[in-house]
């Protein structure tokens, strides 16, 4: 279980460091242009979540993210004990994450975040996200697991642009990136109805492809 609860850390440590130092190398380098921004934010964390998703997969199933761990406990495939430390090793981190890509770039360690993301618009857009993110590692769980690591880096890639929300799909990231003032933060005060959608897409997508897979099966 050590193992695992370092795995978890260390590889949503690795996620946010890149969302954030991405995003700040991104926003310096783009010159104002802001779909410049986004693109070298979106293939850095596309990139990374391929590479941590191969490295960490083996030894704590690489979920980095308490949507997925919860799915996971939902399916019974991961106790609740086990399923808490995992989601509090995924929120550490995570803000160690932000603190450290803030470091690399000689900014304060910790912000609060003043970038406005509320409405229903966004609500919905991570509702989206995360059951689209589920919707990839579940059923690639059942016909290539192979796959999981090229999927879900692709689908996250794909996801910073279709949804208006870029696609957060976590609540770990959702929580360090309240903690960056800069190109890819959240407002603390947005962060909490983000968190419930993405909580609640989770659940969903568990009933649904619960359903779809076994109907698939016969």
């Amino acid at each position: 279980m050590a193992r695992k609860l370092f795995s978890e850390w260390l590889g949503t440590f690795f996620l946010v460091a890149v969302v954030i130092g991405s995003g700040i190398m991104a926003e310096r380098l783009a010159g104002g242009n802001v779909a410049i921004a986004l693109l070298g934010n979106t293939i850095a964390t596309g990139a990374i979540l391929v590479v941590i998703i191969l490295v960490f997969g083996p030894i704590s199933g690489a979920h980095f993210n308490p949507a997925v761990t919860l799915a996971f406990a939902i399916r019974g495939e991961i106790d609740k004990k086990s399923a808490t430390y995992y989601a509090f090793v995924q929120i550490l981190g995570g803000i160690c994450g932000a603190i450290v890509a803030h470091i690399m770039f000689e900014l304060p360690l910790i912000q609060a975040s003043e970038h406005a993301r509320t409405g229903v618009s966004q609500w919905v857009a991570e509702f989206v996200a995360t059951f689209g993110l589920l919707a990839t590692i579940l059923g690639c769980l059942k016909a290539k697991p192979e796959a999981i690591p090229y999927a879900v880096g692709l689908f996250i890639t794909a996801g910073y642009w279709f949804t208006s929300s870029t696609s957060f799909a976590n609540p770990a990231v959702t929580i360090a990136r309240t903690m960056t003032n800069t190109f890819s933060g959240i407002a603390p005060g947005d962060a909490p109805a983000f968190i419930l959608s993405q909580l609640f897409a989770a659940s969903v997508a568990v009933l649904v492809f619960g359903w779809l897979l076994e109907e698939k099966q016969k």
